[in-house]
């Protein structure tokens, strides 16, 4: 049955595969993005992977009026909420941006569905709320804790939604915790644009790939772990996008919340990404071993098993999938 859906943040990376998960499911979305962090022609290129125009407006979610008027036009039955700053270095020379824009742009928009009464909400959490993890995989039910202010604000978010649900039964969210999503829709039309120097390590990969960068710094290879090399869990972006609809499905079905992971369950290494991007593109990527970064541990990775049992969802795409679609995305972005 066909929902409509409010996708704040719609036109960045994770938003825009969503879009067309969506889409592909029978859902009507329509986007909210303010474009700080995505480019405009993204909305183009969704019209020629669906076949059919988007709605798309532009404003912010801190715009208490905006959101009133966009909820008073349209017969929401749900909200997935990507609208946020995201990047870690940059949280901690901003905190206040941070701060603003995640925490208060989340109870902006939760006001607005409130007065409109829609109580249905799909949140995009991140693993960087387990902190240093003690124990792999990490499970759901692993300590929370924040190392930077960017995951302070996903923290606080969390927090937040806890204690609404709790009050009001009403209200059902569903809160995905990321580990490290990356690759690119099939078509190689929309994909991981970051504006400038990427922080994190495939975007960084493919700028190298592409010769933008001279080369790739490895922080540190004397980790215990098989080749020495830190190990993250990576996540193709459209199964990421395609947990986003199960999860919203879910919510809609039943009307309980949940928390889950949405990861692999499985670690890469550094290097082991490196060799499968050359595999990508076809030729070897120059890289360094630098020292070990202040922070970085050796391996983390997700439990998944609670997103199967909840939601159905298990990640079917793995890390040579990962990298051909990133190397079509961003040959193709050089090449346009």
């Amino acid at each position: 049955m066909t929902k409509k859906i409010l996708l704040t943040g719609g036109a960045g990376f994770i938003g825009s595969h969503t879009y067309v998960a969506l889409k592909e499911a029978g859902h009507e979305a329509i986007i909210l993005d303010n474009f700080t962090n995505a480019r405009r022609d993204v909305i183009d290129r969704l019209e020629v992977i669906t076949g059919a125009p988007v709605t798309c407006v532009t404003g912010d979610v801190l715009d208490q009026a905006l959101l009133d008027r966009l909820f008073a036009e349209h017969d929401f039955d749900a909200v997935i909420h990507f609208a946020a700053l995201k990047a870690v270095g940059e949280s901690v020379e901003k905190p206040l941006d941070y701060l603003n824009t995640n925490i208060a742009g989340l109870y902006t928009l939760l006001g607005a569905m409130q007065r409109a009464k829609v109580f249905s909400l799909v949140f995009s959490s991140s693993a960087t709320v387990y902190g240093q993890p003690e124990q792999l995989p990490v499970t759901e039910t692993a300590p929370r804790s924040f190392t930077n202010p960017y995951g302070y604000t996903k923290l606080v978010c969390e927090q937040s939604l806890e204690q609404i649900a709790g009050a009001d039964d009403r209200w059902a969210f569903g809160v995905l915790r990321y580990f490290n999503p990356v690759g690119a829709h099939h078509t190689g039309l929309i994909g991981e644009d970051p504006n400038d120097i990427p922080n994190n390590l495939m975007p960084y990969i493919a700028k190298v790939a592409t010769g933008e960068l001279e080369r790739l710094s490895v922080w540190g290879n004397d980790y215990d772990t098989p080749d020495g090399t830190g190990i993250r869990d990576y996540i193709h972006v459209m199964d990421l996008a395609r947990g986003h609809v199960q999860s919203l499905d879910a919510l809609l079905s039943s009307g309980t919340g949940h928390v889950v992971n949405l990861g692999t369950g499985t670690g890469y290494s550094v290097l082991e990404m490196v060799r499968a991007y050359e595999r990508a593109c076809g030729h070897e990527l120059p890289y360094r071993i630098a020292p070990r970064r202040a922070g970085d541990v050796a391996c983390v990775y997700g439990d998944t098993r609670l997103a199967q049992e909840l939601l159905g969802f298990k990640a079917e795409l793995g890390l040579d999938d990962m990298c051909a679609s990133s190397w079509n995305w961003v040959s193709r972005r050089k090449n346009t």
